[in-house]
């Protein structure tokens, strides 16, 4: 709805002059009110006040008087318009001062004449439809009327009853006051609205007119054109037919199909010029029609003859059948044919190979039918209302698979109206289409003759030829003959040269012919008959250049252009777009979703020869480039990765005799402290009980510090001299019992151990150097479970499980820990990386349980989710033969993770 704000000054300016003239006629009626109404209240003052009946009716007559002379005087519309409007608005003191005089006459405050004074609120509120400042005004008015007689009245004043009176006069006048506003407010809306809708409804009137102007105008145009093209034409169809007549002496064979191509689209262009040349007689009623004998017999076996080509060359079944009863009959030949032709051609586009049509002519009472029907694609149900439209198609995208400007079977319907008869049509999605004309049975008399085609007596040869045309023309299918392309397994094809590769992708057999002899001597092509098969192909075969037609089945330009540029090995492949619509939306289109280029048809020869040299150059010297930037990126990771190698080489090398020092001037010192340790352990018997307490506990603090330097240094020696020794056949569940058992006091009554090893599980390793590996990898499962805070009802776990996998074995040991980062678990093999606080661990655990796996051939890798768990799995050699194996696939090399 609109709102009173939005409304422009313009339209207000006119609901005020609207305004104005209803206040006006309002006022007029109620001054007629007024000198009706205010005499009749006699019998009110007869049986309530009978002593002032003779002074109220002379008062009640005075008010109809002024009240009549107020209605003449607003009856002058000579007066301005604020005088007008002043006389209109002030009707009601009239009434109000009549009735307030008799308030004070009959009591005053304690009158109930007041209830008179609540009518005339409303009535000066609601007839002259006054604005909120009017009401406003007077209500204060009446108002003060009334508290003026109450004041002046000499009887006594009663305040219950004054109250009560002023109570409901207040009241009744907020009410309409309020009521009067928002009714002012929806007027407005109202005339807006009003106003609104008869801009629009002038403004469609304008459009309607001119629309029909434009439709005459169209249609005038179109005749014009049509005329202007079949000139220029038929101009062009008799030396082509010359052509083609000497090809057989003068002509090569490619030059011979070339003029072939040019007269067969020549013919199909000039039938559509006659269609809708037609189109137009008929609605200017131009077209007359004529009724001659005509052999129904003869009419049906001469329009099959006409298509049985067509449909021999799309291997479909052609069947007629003629009613013998029908003989003879008076129609108009040249219009039925335009007729059964349509159909019929209709019918044989959208019937597959191997399809069936059929022809039927029938008598029904005191009609005779005409029956078209197919096998073919069918028409869905919420399109047959709109088959027999103009310029309508079932499809109008731009991936539709049959061709047509929507003019056939508007011209069967308006022409076959015009023979007095009907057409309708039952079809069913998939299941063809059945076309039925009925026309009126008026058999021909027995005397006249069929009609003969036969040229004017002052016919030309000139006249002949083009009548001939015509004719010739109106045989002549709209569309192309079905030709399928067969071109075998794409995914064998192998190239006859070294000459560049096109794809050419045309639903339209004589483009795609002409594209290709335009082509051929500078280029290998291949051929795609829509969208899907050029998608596939091109996949496939990877050519040098694309050509695709905007209109294929299937799929379009633009979405093959899309799925091109999405697939990876053909997102660089040139592609030209080829369209007949050359409208700037297209165009955009086109280069949004892909295409290097854009071609509007009709399109030169040279230019295209052009165009596809430059996207082949610059495609084929873009390709070089990726090579040689490919082959500078490898070149430039295998020096990095050398680089690497080197410095890590150093790195250890350097590390390993350091290590090999620090051992060496350790391991005497720790000797040592060993030693001492133990003679302070047995001296200690000898203190008190007290102090041999205290002794023991600084002795436990020493030897746990002395075991951690001890560990330290083993496993330096481990990282310094990483040899893992000859393999052997381990058991993997023995070492993982042995593992658990040296670890118990670690886990027991904190941790539960769940073991899943098969017994007859074998891997190639180190008996030793696995169990090293196990207790290493658990310790560090019991460090991380520390650290975790678990839920009600869950305990901290660690899982051992192992399976066969062909030759490999594999150990998983998982734990329900707080896990690892992505970011940590890339580096925890790496020597010195640790994750523990100083003085927990020095971070060589993990890097010398890879070394030692990586040795045996096998490979150690880690999967984490924080705060859920982390998993170690070990991928040993199943046996020696596995071992052998490894080794020969690396080159004797140990394999790296």
């Amino acid at each position: 709805m609109t709102k009173p704000a939005n409304i422009p000054p313009e339209i207000r300016a006119e609901f005020h002059r609207y305004t104005v003239a209803t206040t006006l006629r309002n006022s007029r009626v109620a001054c007629v009110l007024v000198a009706v109404l205010m005499p009749a209240g006699f019998a009110l003052d007869y049986f309530v006040f009978p002593v002032h009946v003779k002074d109220f009716l002379f008062l009640r007559i005075c008010s109809s008087l002024f009240a009549l002379l107020l209605l003449v005087f607003l009856a002058r519309s000579r007066w301005p318009e604020p005088v007008l409007r002043v006389l209109a608005t002030g009707w009601y003191v009239i009434p109000a001062a009549s009735i307030s005089f008799m308030i004070l006459e009959t009591g005053g405050f304690n009158s109930s004449y007041y209830a008179g004074l609540n009518l005339v609120i409303l009535a000066a509120c609601s007839i002259i439809q006054a604005t909120l400042a009017e009401s406003l005004i007077a209500v204060a008015i009446i108002l003060g009327l009334y508290l003026a007689a109450g004041v002046l009245s000499h009887a006594l004043i009663e305040p219950p009853t004054m109250f009560n009176n002023c109570y409901f006069l207040l009241l009744t006048s907020i009410i309409v006051v309020t009521g009067n506003y928002f009714y002012n407010g929806l007027r407005l809306r109202e005339f807006s609205l009003r106003h609104e809708l008869g801009k629009n409804r002038a403004s469609l009137e304008e459009t309607n007119r001119k629309l029909i102007e434009l439709d005459k105008l169209k249609s005038r145009f179109f005749a014009n054109v049509s005329h202007e093209l079949r000139t220029p034409l038929t101009l062009l169809l008799g030396p082509l037919e010359v052509l083609l007549k000497k090809s057989s002496q003068s002509l090569d064979s490619s030059t011979h199909e070339m003029v072939q191509t040019m007269h067969t689209n020549g013919m199909r262009l000039l039938k559509l010029i006659n269609d809708l040349l037609e189109l137009i007689r008929l609605e200017a009623g131009k077209l007359e029609g004529k009724s001659d004998p005509m052999s129904v017999a003869d009419f049906v076996n001469g329009l099959t003859s006409a298509v049985r080509q067509m449909a021999k060359e799309k291997n479909i079944t052609l069947e007629t059948h003629t009613d013998d009863s029908l003989g003879s009959v008076l129609a108009d030949r040249d219009k039925l044919e335009k007729v059964v032709l349509n159909l019929l051609f209709n019918a044989l586009k959208f019937t597959p190979v191997g399809g069936r049509v059929w022809f039927r002519a029938e008598k029904s009472g005191e009609h005779y039918l005409l029956i078209v029907g197919d096998t073919g694609v069918g028409i869905e149900e919420k399109s047959l209302p709109f088959v027999f439209d103009r310029f309508w198609q079932a499809d109008g995208s731009t991936k539709r698979k049959f061709q047509g400007v929507g003019i056939g079977l508007a011209l069967v319907k308006e022409l076959t109206e015009m023979m007095q008869g009907s057409v309708s049509v039952q079809s069913q999605s998939g299941n063809g289409a059945t076309f039925t004309v009925k026309l009126p049975f008026n058999p021909a008399p027995a005397s006249s003759a069929p009609a003969v085609a036969a040229n004017a007596p002052d016919a030309t040869p000139s006249d002949e030829w083009l009548a001939n045309l015509y004719r010739r023309a109106e045989l002549f299918p709209v569309s192309a003959p079905a030709n399928p392309l067969h071109t075998g397994n794409t995914a064998v094809f192998t190239r006859r040269s070294q000459r560049p590769l096109v794809l050419v992708a045309d639903d339209e057999p004589d483009m795609r012919r002409f594209l290709v002899t335009q082509l051929a001597d500078d280029y290998e092509v291949i051929e795609a008959e829509d969208g899907q098969q050029a998608a596939e192909k091109a996949q496939q075969i990877l050519p040098d250049v694309i050509l695709l037609d905007l209109m294929m089945p299937h799929k379009d330009g633009l979405q093959v252009c899309r799925e091109l540029r999405d697939y990876a090995p053909t997102a660089s492949i040139p592609i030209i777009l080829l369209t007949a619509r050359a409208d700037e939306e297209i165009k955009f289109d086109a280069l949004q979703k892909g295409a290097n280029d854009f071609l509007a048809k009709p399109f030169s020869s040279i230019e295209l020869q052009a165009r596809i040299k430059n996207l082949v150059d610059s495609h084929h010297a873009q390709r070089k480039l990726t090579k040689q930037n490919h082959a500078l990126n490898e070149a430039i990771e295998q020096i990095k990765e050398t680089e690497m190698q080197l410095v890590q080489s150093e790195k250890l090398s350097s590390l390993g005799r350091m290590s090999a020092g620090i051992i060496h001037e350790i391991n005497n010192p720790l000797n040592f402290a060993m030693t001492g340790l133990f003679a302070l352990r047995n001296m200690g018997k000898k203190l008190p009980d007290g102090e041999r307490a205290m002794q023991e506990s600084i002795l436990n603090d020493i030897e746990e510090g002395l075991k951690r330097v001890r560990n330290i240094v083993s496993d330096l020696r481990q990282f310094t001299h990483p040899g893992v020794g000859t393999g052997e056949p381990v058991e993997a569940s023995e070492a993982a019992a042995a593992a658990v058992r040296f670890l118990g006091g670690e886990w027991k009554d904190t941790v539960v151990i769940h073991q899943n090893i098969p017994a007859a599980q074998q891997l190639w390793a180190n008996h030793q150097k696995l169990i090293h590996v196990l207790v290493n990898l658990m310790q560090n499962a019991i460090d991380a479970l520390r650290e975790k805070q678990f839920a009600a009802g869950e305990k901290p776990a660690i899982w051992l499980e192992g399976r066969q996998d062909g030759n490999r074995s594999l150990i998983i040991v998982r734990d329900n820990g707080p896990g690892m980062t992505a970011q940590i678990a890339d580096k925890i093999f790496d020597p010195f990386f640790t994750t523990k606080e100083v003085g927990k661990g020095m971070g060589l655990g993990l890097s010398i349980c890879y070394r030692i796996v990586q040795g045996y051939g096998g490979k150690i890798s880690v999967q984490s989710e924080p705060g859920k768990f982390c998993q170690f799995t070990l991928d040993f050699p199943a046996d020696a033969e596995a071992a052998e194996d490894l080794e020969i696939e690396s080159d004797g090399k140990p394999l790296r993770l």
